[in-house]
C-alpha cells in the first residue's frame, strides 16, 4: 500500500498535465485565429457542433472515437492526442526534476508556453505575446527565487537573449535583405534567458541554430522545391533546444568544460 501511495502526486500530476494539454489544444486553434481561449465550448472545426463533456476526455476520448468527430466524422488531427500527451509528460518530468513547492507552478507555466508555442510558430510562424511577456516577468521571478540560477543570471540572460537575438535580427536583415528573426522569437529568447541562465541560454542558441541547419538542409535534400519563399520557423527549434538545456543542460556545459580544459 505504501509503494502505491508513493505514485498518487506523480499520477495526479499526470492527469493535471493532460487536462492543461486539453486547454493547450483550444489556445493552439483559436489564439492564432482571434477567438476566445474561454468561450464558447469547445467545438468540432469541421461541423461547429459543441463537443459533449464524454469527447473532451483527454486522450481517451481520442481513442474512443478514432480520432473522428462524433457527429460529423471528420478525422480529427493527430495533434490532440500528441499535445495532450506531451504536455502530460511535460508536467511529471518537471515534478520529478523539482518536486513539489513553488518551482512546480513556474515550470508549469514554461512547459505549458512551449507546448502552444512550439505549434503556433510551426503553422502560423508567430510567437504571441501572451506567453512570452508574461513569460518574461515569471522568468526573472523563478531566477531570483531559485538560487540554482540566481538573479544575477536570470538577468543577463533576459538580457542576452532579447538583446543578443534583436542584433542577430539586425544583421539578418543587412544581409538577406528582409526580415530573417520575428519580434517573437526575440522575446522568447528573453524568456528562456529569465528562466534558464545566460550559460544555459548559450547552449539553447547553439542547439536550435544547429539543430535548424541540419533540417534546413534535410528537408533541402528531400524536398528542394518545398522551401521556394519560404521562413522556417525558428521558435519549434527554441523549444526543443531549451527542453534539453534544462533536463540536460548542467551536464552537456560540463562535459564541455572538462573536454575543454582537457585539451588546454
Amino acid at each position: 500500500m505504501i509503494f502505491i501511495l508513493e505514485y498518487i502526486p506523480a499520477a495526479v500530476v499526470f492527469v493535471l498535465g493532460l487536462i492543461f494539454g486539453s486547454f493547450a489544444n483550444v489556445v493552439i486553434h483559436r489564439l492564432p485565429r482571434e477567438l476566445s481561449v474561454v468561450k464558447p465550448r469547445s467545438f468540432c472545426p469541421s461541423c461547429q457542433k459543441t463537443i459533449p463533456w464524454w469527447g473532451n476526455i483527454p486522450l481517451f476520448s481520442y481513442i474512443f472515437l478514432r480520432a473522428k468527430c462524433a457527429f460529423c466524422k471528420a478525422p480529427i488531427s493527430p495533434r490532440y492526442f500528441f499535445v495532450e500527451l506531451l504536455t502530460a509528460v511535460l508536467f511529471l518530468a518537471s515534478y520529478l526534476s523539482a518536486g513539489w513547492g513553488w518551482k512546480l507552478l513556474f515550470l508549469f507555466y514554461l512547459n505549458f508556453a512551449l507546448v502552444v508555442i512550439f505549434f503556433i510558430d510551426l503553422e502560423f510562424r508567430i510567437i504571441p505575446d501572451w506567453f512570452t511577456l508574461p513569460g518574461i516577468l515569471l522568468g526573472m521571478g523563478y531566477a531570483v527565487l531559485n538560487p540554482a540560477v540566481g538573479w544575477q543570471n536570470g538577468l543577463i540572460g533576459f538580457l542576452v537573449g532579447g538583446g543578443g537575438f534583436l542584433l542577430l535580427a539586425y544583421m539578418g536583415q543587412l544581409i538577406f535583405k528582409k526580415e530573417s528573426m520575428g519580434g517573437g522569437d526575440i522575446k522568447m529568447a528573453a524568456m528562456l534567458g529569465a528562466f534558464l541562465g545566460w550559460q544555459k541560454l548559450l547552449l539553447v542558441f547553439f542547439l536550435a541554430s544547429l539543430v535548424a541547419v541540419l533540417t534546413f538542409f534535410v528537408i533541402r535534400l528531400l524536398k528542394p522545391k518545398s522551401l521556394a519563399d519560404r521562413l522556417i520557423p525558428f521558435g519549434p527549434f527554441l523549444v526543443f533546444a531549451a527542453l534539453v538545456a534544462y533536463y540536460w543542460g548542467g551536464a552537456l556545459i560540463s562535459l564541455y568544460t572538462e573536454r575543454f580544459l582537457a585539451i588546454r
